[in-house]
């Protein structure tokens, strides 16, 4: 490729990263964004079981699971664990009282 052509070619790629940018003073509105509902979900624990075990539940039955009582419960959303915390009453309902949140970098690893 001659001199002139390969000049012509990094200009043109110049081009294509310029226009690729968003304009100045549009950006994401912020408020939208933290409108948007996302699910959110402590979990307790979970447990395997054999398919003739779960056929025996009935009202009463007691399966453990893999938490240890006074353990802290992970907090996710969207099935991403971003806090730990630990159960709490409100009032006639279990809340999640938060201890500790995940860093976002640890969030990225871990997925």
């Amino acid at each position: 490729m001659n001199e002139e052509a390969e000049k012509a070619e990094n200009e043109n790629d110049d081009e294509v990263t310029n226009d690729a940018k968003a304009p100045e003073g549009e950006g994401i509105d912020q408020e939208l964004i933290q409108s948007i509902p996302v699910t959110v979900t402590a979990e307790l624990g979970r447990t395997k079981i054999k398919l003739r075990d779960l056929l025996r539940l009935a009202q009463g039955s007691v399966l453990e699971l893999d938490t240890a009582a006074g353990e802290m419960l992970d907090l996710k959303v969207n099935n991403t664990v971003i806090a730990k915390g630990e159960v709490v009453n409100v009032g006639d309902h279990l809340g999640l009282s938060i201890i500790e949140i995940i860093s976002p970098m640890d969030r990225i690893k871990s997925a």
